[in-house]
């Protein structure tokens, strides 16, 4: 072992400590005002339908994109753009003319919105309250289909969860293809001017995918800057720009009814109830800068299927991302470094309200929702459980944060939930300091009280009713062009909970350093971008035992055909359930490559050391998951996955997974489209490897058909048919439930 650990100490080593000579450095760019435009209000109508040929686009703003900024660093794009932009008294208005020397490999396919990315797109980035903090991002592909966005610079993450309702159209042409956006002031956040002129930050951007994606941006972008948004260019305008009163009301009504076999293979199955629910959403933007939202029986939008997932042989409870749109409006303002705050375990609100707002340096936010259920995380060091109880808890969330300096940040949040016999408290406070343009500090502190029910005490297996605890987490992170760095101190009291976020680990405290070397290709060059990197790890319990010791290293390259390759070596230790499983070896790998315009293949694949968590044995684990993605023409879409993993033992191979999935689509417009999907699950066990008892064969078989018409993200209509076929060594796979579900959806926006 002390020769293993020398040896990936010294790869680490080695990999850290590469000269940052090895390529000339770029100079730093002087400092300099951002260069800023004045946008002129439109002298005409206009109409979205992708012809560029009103008056009001002959008068508009007109900018060139001259930057290639990846893979290129600030070098001539290979293709023309030229952004065109203006407003009236409701809408901002963005027209892009996308020329191409070769219309005819233009990418552009009918699909769901958000789900354009491997198209030909264009779009722009509106920081709104000029703070460097946070943008919209709207972007559309050539045929008009929408994708949106929130990119929060602070945190540094990307969600294209957010869905506003704006208007696009798109058409192909001899020349390229030529792009409209009409964006309403009532759809996105802004500061109160009293009639003067806005001034946003701005950016639009292009892909341009061939061989290469090739993004096109308005400026040059510095690599060495971990703040996109601080590099913005400026608009000047939107003067009496107006929500209008500014009110949606969106009312759903899901209709649904499940029949289900009694008993398996030989039961009836039994008709279900018919099941109908109303509900609604309400947002009133009382200042351009402040909204309210309230909900009754928020819509779950769980009518398509989600990814299959597999839970075997985990530690820890998995994550489920939000789809509700009363949660996701304004998410952004209550994310904390802790990640306090996920909605997601909000399980079945009946009723919530939400206030959101924006003031200068101030940004607040405070919900409140009561659920009729509750679903709990009981989380440990070495795993988490979990229970659901029929107990109504109010759940309530402030958050408040103050902008300072260039692009930093300081808050604090509140959340708690409570109901009969049970309360969780939490208090926090966080800071992200960004003391250069390639330094960033995040601090994030938290107390916590917690109160169980008797059901819970004795699920959760804690020994006393209430509890308190704390939680520390600490990042430092310098990143510059051709290198980076990181360092993180986290610390878990093993009373902390978090019952309105996600936190199904406590009871530790961990510290994790890493960095990487990077060389970017020049013209000519195989790879594009090429890193090198490596990093050291450990966790121990509160009262000093050991959970985790791990160093890794890993290289990653991007080459042509938009390819991808990374793999990573990692060496750990690991105690679970007081047994020491030393000298683990594990290999991370994934591919993926666009093998042609309408083909992207994909490959990943782990084995190495791991543990049996049931049975608390060492093991090999072997996970295989090739994909595909197929389009045909404009409309169909093809998308194959398979998943294999096994676990090996000293005494045979404990279990085996099959689960393929497969997903076709047919869309019809930019509005419409059906499809199909069949998930299959096939785990195989050696009951005689096991501890406790088991099935050995477990096989399901889920099938569903959708058909949806969607106006815009909140007004849509969904039918759906599904079914469930389960199957076990006595029988074959039998039809073990059937659904009927229908939603129907409107936006009534003024």
């Amino acid at each position: 072992m002390k020769v293993a650990r020398f040896q990936a100490w010294a790869l680490l080593l080695l990999c850290t400590t590469i000269p940052a000579t090895a390529r000339p450095p770029v100079e730093e760019p002087p400092d300099a005002e951002p260069l800023t435009y004045r946008v002129a209000r439109a002298i005409s109508e206009i109409t979205i339908d992708g012809l560029l040929n009103e008056d009001a686009w002959a008068e508009a703003l007109s900018l060139e994109l001259d930057y290639e900024v990846r893979p290129g660093e600030n070098t001539k794009p290979p293709v023309r753009t030229v952004l065109l932009a203006t407003y009236d008294d409701r809408n901002v208005y963005f027209a892009f003319q996308a020329y191409d020397p070769d219309p005819a490999k233009i990418r552009a396919r009918f699909t769901d919105r958000d789900q354009a990315w491997n198209d030909d797109w264009v779009g722009v980035v509106l920081d709104t309250f000029n703070d460097q903090r946070r943008a919209y991002e709207l972007i559309c592909n050539p045929l008009g289909v929408q994708m949106d966005a929130i990119n929060d610079d602070v945190s540094q993450r990307y969600d294209d969860s957010w869905n506003a309702i704006w208007k696009s159209a798109g058409r192909i042409t001899e020349k390229g293809y030529e792009v409209e956006l009409a964006i309403p002031y009532n759809q996105i956040r802004f500061q109160a001017s009293n009639g003067e002129p806005q001034t946003w930050g701005f950016d639009a951007v292009r892909s341009y995918p061939r061989s290469d994606r090739h993004h096109i941006g308005i400026f040059p972008r510095d690599r060495g800057n971990n703040s996109y948004l601080s590099q913005t260019i400026k608009l000047v305008g939107m003067g009496g720009a107006s929500p209008g009163k500014n009110i949606e009301i969106m009312p759903t009504l899901t209709g649904s009814r499940t029949d289900s076999r009694d008993e398996l293979p030989n039961g009836n199955l039994e008709s279900g109830d018919e099941d109908a629910e109303l509900g609604a959403t309400v947002r009133w933007g009382i200042t351009p800068n402040v909204s309210l939202n309230g909900a009754v029986n928020p819509d779950f939008s769980q009518v398509e299927a989600d990814v299959l997932t597999l839970n075997i042989n985990e530690q820890f409870a998995l994550y489920y991302p939000e789809t509700r749109p009363f949660f996701l409006e304004q998410a952004d303002y209550f994310t904390t470094p802790l990640n306090l705050v996920h909605t997601r375990t909000l399980a079945d609100p009946n009723v919530a309200a939400k206030v959101t707002g924006k003031q200068g340096r101030h940004t607040y936010g405070v919900f409140a929702a009561q659920d009729d259920i509750t679903n709990m995380i009981f989380p440990g060091a070495q795993g988490s459980s979990g229970g659901s109880y029929n107990l109504e808890t109010l759940g309530t969330v402030a958050r408040y944060r103050y902008d300072f300096g260039r692009n930093s940040t300081a808050g604090a949040t509140i959340t708690d939930r409570r109901g009969d016999d049970y309360f969780n408290q939490v208090a926090s406070i966080d800071t992200t300091l960004r003391f250069t343009e390639a330094d960033r500090l995040t601090l994030n502190l938290a107390a916590s009280k917690t109160r169980y029910s008797e059901q819970m005490i004795e699920d959760a297996g804690v020994r006393d009713d209430t509890f308190s605890d704390h939680t520390l987490s600490l990042e430092y992170l310098h990143t510059v062009r051709d290198w980076w760095v990181v360092a993180e101190y986290i610390d878990y009291g093993e009373g902390f909970r978090s019952d309105l976020g996600f936190r199904p680990q406590v009871d530790y405290r961990g510290w994790y350093v890493g960095g990487a070397k990077i060389w970017w290709g020049e013209e000519g060059d195989f790879h594009r971008r090429m890193a090198w990197g490596g990093a050291a790890g450990g966790r121990r319990q509160q009262d000093g035992s050991p959970l985790r010791e791990h160093i890794e290293s890993w290289w990653n390259i991007n080459g042509p055909k938009q390819s991808h390759a990374n793999i990573n070596v990692t060496l750990r230790n690991e105690s679970f359930e007081g047994v020491d499983f030393d000298d683990q070896l594990f290999v991370h790998s994934w591919l993926e490559i666009e093998a042609g315009s309408d083909l992207h293949l994909t490959f990943h694949q782990d084995y190495g050391d791991w543990i049996d968590y049931d049975n608390v044995r060492p093991g090999k684990r072997t996970l295989i998951q090739p994909g595909i993605r197929y389009n045909l023409g404009r409309h169909f879409l093809l998308r194959l996955n398979h998943t294999y993993t096994s676990l090996d033992v000293d005494d045979g191979r404990l279990f085996r997974v099959h689960a393929p999935e497969a997903r076709l689509i047919y869309q019809f417009n930019t509005r419409a489209f059906v499809r199909a999907v069949l998930q299959y699950t096939d785990i195989e066990k050696d009951v005689s490897l096991y501890d406790d008892e088991v099935e050995p064969r477990t096989k399901e078989l889920f099938a569903q058909l959708l058909v949806t018409y969607k106006v815009n993200p909140q007004t849509a209509v969904y039918v759906g048919y599904g079914d469930v076929y389960n199957g076990a060594v006595e029988y074959d796979l039998t039809r073990s439930s059937r659904s009927f579900f229908v939603k129907l959806a409107y936006a009534w926006v003024r």
